[in-house]
C-alpha cells in the first residue's frame, strides 16, 4: 500500500490542485455578493483598465513637457493639475499604474510562490533544512532595506530588475515564516500522522493534505499585503532607487510633490490618491477572499451581526 501511495503522488498532487483552483474559482463568484468584495473589486478593476488601457482614461500624454503651464491647480485641461514641468498628473496617474501594479502583482507572486516552496519543505522537511531556511530568512530581514537597496542599485544600477529583486528579497521571508507555521501546525494533526503510518511519503503528503489546506490563506495574505508592496515600490522610487524619469511613476510623483509642496500641494496630494485607492481596493479584497474561502469566518461575523 505504501508503494501504491507514493506511486500516487504526481496524479494526487494534479486532482489537488485542480481541486483547490476550483474552491477558489467558486470563492471568486461569491466575492461581488459581499459589501468588502464589492468595494475591494471596483477599485482593483479600475487600477486594472488604467494599467491595460491608459488611452481609454486620457488624451494627455504624460511625459509632454510644458513649461506654461508648470504648477498649476486642478481645471477642466488639467483635472488634478500639473507638474513642474507642466506633466498633466492625472495622465501620469493612469499611465504610472503600469509599472507600479505590475511590479506589485509580479514580486509577489514571484514571493509567494518561493514562500510557499520553502515553508511547505521547510515546516515538514528534516530539521536541519528547517533551520538553515529560518538562519537565511532572520539574516535576510535584520538587513537595513535601505543599504540593501543602494549595493543592488550599485550592483544593477536603478532598473525594474533590481527594484523586484529587492522587494522578492525581503518578502519571501514572511511568505515562509506564514507558510511553514500552517505546515507545523498540519503536520500535528491526526489525518497527516495516519498518512505517515501508513507509509505515505513525505511528497504525497506535502501535495495530499498540506498544499490544499496553505494555498487558501495564502492567496488571502498576499492579497492583503499588495499594499504593503505597493508602497514599498512606491517608497523606492521616491528616494530614486526605482523606476526614473520620465517613465511616470506614483513613487516619483510622491517625489515631486515633496520638492515643489510649498509651491503646489496639489502635486503631492495628486501622488498620494492612487496609492490611497489601491491600498482600499486590495485590502477590501483580501478581506472577502477570506471570508469567501474560509467559512468559519462568514459563520463568526453572521453570529456577531
Amino acid at each position: 500500500m505504501a508503494l501504491r501511495v507514493r506511486g500516487n503522488g504526481g496524479r494526487v498532487l494534479a486532482r489537488r490542485l485542480r481541486s483547490s483552483v476550483s474552491h477558489v474559482r467558486a470563492a471568486g463568484k461569491l466575492l461581488p455578493e459581499t459589501r468588502s468584495g464589492l468595494i475591494g473589486s471596483i477599485p482593483i478593476i479600475v487600477i486594472v483598465l488604467w494599467a491595460l488601457l491608459p488611452g481609454l482614461f486620457t488624451g494627455h500624454d504624460p511625459v509632454a513637457i510644458n513649461p506654461g503651464e508648470r504648477l498649476q491647480g486642478p481645471s477642466l485641461a488639467h483635472l488634478l493639475g500639473t507638474d513642474q514641468l507642466g506633466r498633466d498628473l492625472y495622465a501620469r496617474i493612469i499611465y504610472g499604474a503600469r509599472p507600479t501594479i505590475g511590479i506589485a502583482l509580479g514580486s509577489s507572486m514571484i514571493s509567494a510562490s518561493a514562500g510557499l516552496f520553502l515553508g511547505l519543505f521547510g515546516g515538514y522537511g528534516p530539521r536541519l533544512l528547517d533551520s538553515a531556511l529560518l538562519l537565511i530568512c532572520d539574516a535576510i530581514v535584520s538587513l537595513p532595506m535601505i543599504i540593501f537597496a543602494l549595493a543592488v542599485v550599485a550592483l544593477v544600477g536603478p532598473s525594474i530588475f533590481g527594484l523586484v529583486l529587492i522587494i522578492v528579497t525581503f518578502s519571501i521571508p514572511v511568505y515562509f515564516r506564514f507558510v511553514r507555521t500552517q505546515a507545523m501546525v498540519l503536520r500535528g494533526t491526526e489525518y497527516v500522522k495516519a498518512a505517515r503510518a501508513i507509509g505515505a511519503s513525505p511528497g504525497f503528503i506535502i501535495a495530499r493534505h498540506l498544499l490544499p489546506n496553505v494555498l487558501g490563506p495564502l492567496l488571502i495574505m498576499m492579497a492583503m499585503n499588495i499594499p504593503s508592496v505597493i508602497a514599498l515600490e512606491s517608497g523606492l522610487s521616491f528616494l530614486g532607487q526605482g523606476i526614473q524619469p520620465p517613465t511616470p511613476d506614483w513613487g516619483s510623483m510622491l517625489n515631486d510633490g515633496y520638492s515643489y509642496i510649498r509651491q503646489g500641494t496639489h502635486v503631492i496630494i495628486a501622488g498620494s490618491l492612487p496609492i490611497i485607492f489601491a491600498t482600499i481596493g486590495f485590502t477590501f479584497f483580501g478581506e472577502a477572499l477570506r471570508d469567501a474561502l474560509d467559512p468559519r469566518s462568514s459563520g463568526r461575523k453572521a453570529r456577531d451581526t
